[in-house]
């Protein structure tokens, strides 16, 4: 038990950038009735941004974005191949609410480990241009920061991965995970 409420706090004190990845047939945004953009089979990434992410945080979650492996190759081998492999196309969009808790009676979001909406707008728009500059640039979409948007998509198995910037260690035995648990909580 004591392990796993240090796990639980670990999460709590935990900051990184966070990616939520859909392998889709099919995405689009719609904002004010207007689609604004659409893919075909490729990856709808939903990104939320940590009040203390930093341009390594991007830098990481791109690569990990990129260089995902979640479909099949050519001999239908499974997890073999990447967007960039398949030449699919990606759909990003800004998700503040991915940082949401609900840690008060009232059951109602709380949203404080999220970036604030000046700093995070230009660091979604550096992973953009990020993403863009390290893959086929107009394969990379985007949906409109800020904006109540209506996001459609077909899922493709479903196939859905959260990548985070900050991933924990995985040591060797319980003794070392314990100890890496209250590392953190001395840090956080």
């Amino acid at each position: 038990i004591f392990y796993q409420a240090l796990i639980l706090l670990q999460a709590c004190f935990s900051h990184s950038m966070r990616l939520v990845i859909q392998r889709v047939k099919s995405a689009s945004v719609t904002v004010e009735n207007e689609v604004i953009s659409s893919i075909g089979p490729g990856i709808l990434g939903l990104v939320g941004l940590h009040e203390h992410d930093t341009l390594e945080d991007l830098e990481f979650c791109r690569k990990k974005l990129l260089g995902a492996k979640i479909w099949e190759n050519v001999d239908c081998k499974p997890w073999k191949q990447s967007v960039k492999q398949k030449k699919y196309s990606i759909l990003l969009v800004s998700q503040f609410t991915l940082y949401g808790t609900l840690n008060n009676k009232k059951n109602q979001p709380d949203y404080k480990q999220a970036m604030k909406s000046v700093p995070a707008e230009e660091l979604y728009n550096h992973f953009l241009n990020l993403v863009r500059s390290n893959y086929e640039s107009d394969k990379v979409h985007n949906g409109k920061f800020g904006a109540m948007m209506d996001v459609a998509l077909v899922n493709d198995g479903p196939v859905t991965l959260v990548i985070e910037s900050d991933p924990q260690p995985k040591p060797d035995n319980e003794e070392a995970k314990i100890d890496n648990a209250e590392k953190r909580l001395n840090e956080g």
